[in-house]
């Protein structure tokens, strides 16, 4: 039991260690990724709204509806 306990305390001095070493980035970093998340997303869904409308359209004119 105390060399759980010994390595349960080793493990978060790793992680308070390894916290101090991450570069976290800018507020100006995160909202241009954040932007370019946003403007992906709606190319994408413009892109696939289109593809949907057209395979709509052909699979009416080919059951004839």
């Amino acid at each position: 039991m105390a060399t759980k306990i010994a390595e349960f305390r080793s493990y978060l001095t790793d992680v308070k260690q390894e916290l101090k070493r991450v570069v976290w980035p800018s507020r100006k970093e995160t909202t241009q990724t954040t932007m370019m998340v946003f403007g992906m997303v709606v190319l994408l869904s413009l892109f696939l709204w289109l593809v949907d409308m057209s395979a709509s359209w052909l699979v009416g004119l080919i059951i004839g509806g």
